[in-house]
């Protein structure tokens, strides 16, 4: 059985050695793992850091550099593409979420219990997340649990896993932050059940390169809606 673990990266000069390297020590036991980075137009330094990396020449580690920045969806899509593993595993690039909790995460589905699994920052008590955050997040879970019956925490998290043939068939479009409601979205209403597991969050502020905004929330409200009241495609 084969890992992929799915890295969009875009201007994180300052941490993605660091993630790369967490991710590799990770002890899987049998399981194979392929990392996937996927750099979406970084304008720093973040492609010359990964091309002098210590782990650059290793064979697990495959690096694809896109030339213009395109958004966070469209960089988890073309890992996805690209990924060879039984079960896809998306790691952001920032120092927010620990790979130690890769063991949680794959149990269900190592068990047999699930298809995706999904990391919530909230299942646990943590006093590190701000009022802010949490209000959107609760707001946007609480709207997506509403639209599809769920019974999510975190729809937002960044942890999000699959076994492949749940994700084969599910056709994506948003390229942005707004990736994050329409997988879940199109999940769920392929009639996927999403199991929750606790993981520790050490949130960035603005300042320290978090990147979502208030205009991705709005995004996130749109893809949300839309999933839920598009008509389905018809069969050729």
């Amino acid at each position: 059985m084969k890992l992929s673990v799915i890295v969009p990266v875009y201007n994180e000069e300052s941490t993605i050695e660091e993630v790369i390297g967490r991710v590799l020590a990770v002890d899987l036991g049998p399981i194979d793992k392929e990392v996937i980075i996927s750099n979406d137009g970084s304008t720093d330094g973040t492609q010359a850091t990964i091309t002098r990396s210590v782990w650059a020449r290793d064979p697990r580690v495959k690096a694809h550099h896109s030339p213009i920045n395109l958004g966070k969806g469209a960089a988890v899509r073309f890992g996805l593409h690209h990924a060879a593993g039984d079960i896809l595993l998306i790691q952001d690039a920032d120092l927010e979420l620990d790979p130690q909790e890769y063991g949680s995460l794959l149990a269900p589905i190592l068990r047999g219990d699930a298809n995706v699994v999904y990391g919530s920052r909230f299942l646990g008590r943590s006093n590190v997340i701000s009022l802010r955050t949490r209000a959107a997040n609760r707001f946007l879970t609480w709207l997506t649990n509403l639209l599809f019956g769920a019974r999510l925490t975190d729809m937002e998290t960044a942890y999000k896993v699959f076994r492949r043939p749940a994700i084969e068939n599910v056709r994506l479009r948003c390229v942005g932050f707004d990736f994050e409601p329409e997988i879940t979205a199109r999940l769920l209403r392929a009639g996927e059940r999403i199991v929750e597991v606790p993981v520790r969050y050490q949130p960035r502020r603005v300042e320290q390169g978090k990147k979502i905004g208030l205009r991705d929330g709005f995004d996130a409200i749109y893809a949300l809606l839309k999933c839920r009241f598009e008509r389905p495609t018809p069969s050729p």
